[in-house]
C-alpha cells in the first residue's frame, strides 16, 4: 500500500514530537533529581535539628517532582476522569491505596490524580518492585522512604520481614500519611495466566481483567499501621498517648484504573506521548479500616472480593464507556481531574533555575580551589 504525503508528514510530525519530548524529559530528570539531592543534603542541619521541618519540605520536593512525571503526560493530553467516592474527604487521614496493576503507566496516573489530593503526595510512601531502584527515579524514591519488594516465593518471607522494619522505622517518623501498593504482584498480562490457573484450582471465579491479589504486603501493613483496639478503644495507657500523636490507619481505598479499550498507557508512551490525546479513568471506593478483617483467611476473603469487584467494574467500563453507579443510585457522577499549566511551569522553571544555580555554584567552588 503506498503512503500518501498526508501520512508520511504524519508519522514524520509524530516523530519529531516524539524525540523533542524526549529530549525535555531527559533535560528534566538532568536538573530536577539531582537538585532534589543537593537541597537536601544542604539542608543536613535542619533534620537534625529539626526533623519534622526537614521531611515537610522534602515532601514538597517529592510531589514538584511527581507533578514534572504528571506534566509530561497531561501536555501529551493523557488526562483522568474519577469515579466513585471522593477521596479528598480523607486526604489529611492515614489510608491504604489498593490499586489495580496493567502497566508502568499505572504509577505515572496515580502520581498525576493524586497531585490536587491536598498534601497526599508529598505524605505518601510507595510499595513498588525492587527494579525501579534502578531507574533514574530510584535516588529520589530512596531518600523518600518508598519501599522496594522483591517479588517470589524465595524472597517473599523476608520481604515481609523488611516491610515491617522499614514502616516502623519511617512511616511515622517522617509523618506519612497515604501508603499505596499494588496486590496483585506485576502486571496483569504477566500474572493473568497464573492467577487464573490458581483460580481454577482452588474453585475462585475465573477473572479477566484482574488477578487475585497476593495477602502478604497487606496484612503487614494493617497489622504494622492500624492502631491497637480492644472493645471499640485503644488498649493501655501507651496506646492512648500513641493516639494523641497519631490515629492509626483509618481508611482503605480500593482504587481501580481503566483505560478505554483495556489499553494500559505505559511510561515509554507517557514520556515520547505517541499516543493520541487519552482519558484514563480512575475509579475510588472507600473502607473504614474497622469494616477490614484482621484474621488471615477472612482477610484473604475480603481482598479477593474487592478485586472480584474490581472485575465487574472493569466488565461494565469495557462494555458501556462508564463506570457503574454506587448501588442504590441511578447514575455515576464523573469528575474532571485538572491540572494548572501555570503551576506546572512554574515548577518546570524551578527545576531549570536550580539547575543552572547549582551548575554555577560548582563551576565557582571549582575555579577557586583550582
Amino acid at each position: 500500500m503506498a503512503v500518501t504525503l498526508e501520512q508520511a508528514q504524519r508519522v514524520g510530525y509524530t516523530c519529531l514530537k516524539a524525540l523533542l519530548r524526549f529530549a525535555f524529559m531527559v533535560a528534566n530528570n538532568l536538573v530536577a533529581i539531582p537538585s532534589y539531592v543537593l537541597y537536601l543534603i544542604v539542608l543536613q542541619p535542619l533534620r537534625i535539628l529539626d526533623s519534622k521541618s526537614f521531611w515537610y519540605i522534602e515532601g514538597v520536593l517529592f510531589k514538584w517532582l511527581l507533578a514534572m512525571v504528571a506534566s509530561w503526560g497531561w501536555w501529551a493530553g493523557y488526562t483522568v476522569v474519577e469515579w466513585g467516592d471522593d477521596v479528598k474527604a480523607v486526604s489529611e487521614d492515614e489510608a491504604m491505596v489498593l490499586v489495580n496493576h496493567q502497566a508502568t503507566g499505572d504509577v505515572c496516573t496515580l502520581m498525576m490524580c493524586l497531585q490536587d489530593k491536598g498534601t497526599v503526595v508529598r505524605q505518601m510512601m510507595w510499595l513498588m518492585d525492587h527494579i525501579f531502584k534502578y531507574t533514574n527515579f530510584g535516588i529520589v524514591s530512596l531518600i523518600h522512604g518508598d519501599f522496594f519488594i522483591r517479588q517470589g516465593k524465595a524472597h517473599r518471607d523476608q520481604q515481609l520481614v523488611l516491610l515491617k522494619d522499614h514502616l516502623e522505622k519511617y512511616y511515622r517518623s517522617r509523618n506519612r500519611k497515604w501508603i499505596v501498593l499494588f496486590p496483585e504482584g506485576g502486571f496483569l498480562r504477566k500474572r493473568r495466566e497464573t492467577s487464573q490457573a490458581f483460580a481454577k484450582k482452588n474453585n475462585l471465579p475465573f477473572l479477566k481483567h484482574v488477578t487475585l491479589p497476593r495477602l502478604g504486603a497487606t496484612q503487614v501493613i494493617l497489622k504494622t499501621l492500624v492502631a491497637p483496639q480492644e472493645n471499640g478503644t485503644p488498649s493501655g495507657g501507651d496506646a492512648v498517648r500513641r493516639e494523641r500523636k497519631s490515629k492509626g490507619l483509618q481508611w482503605v481505598i480500593d482504587t481501580t484504573i481503566a483505560y478505554p479499550k483495556a489499553e494500559p498507557i505505559d511510561i515509554q508512551t507517557w514520556i515520547l506521548g505517541y499516543r493520541q490525546p487519552t482519558v484514563t479513568h480512575v475509579h475510588y471506593r472507600i473502607f473504614p479500616v474497622k469494616d477490614v478483617p484482621a484474621e488471615p483467611e477472612a482477610l484473604t476473603n475480603w481482598l479477593y472480593q474487592r478485586f472480584i469487584e474490581k472485575e465487574d467494574l472493569l466488565t461494565h467500563f469495557y462494555e458501556t464507556g462508564a463506570f457503574p453507579p454506587p448501588q442504590g443510585q441511578t447514575k455515576a457522577i464523573s469528575r474532571e481531574m485538572t491540572l494548572s499549566n501555570l503551576w506546572l511551569v512554574a515548577i518546570q522553571s524551578f527545576a531549570f533555575l536550580s539547575g543552572g544555580m547549582w551548575y554555577c555554584l560548582f563551576q565557582y567552588l571549582y575555579h577557586c580551589l583550582f
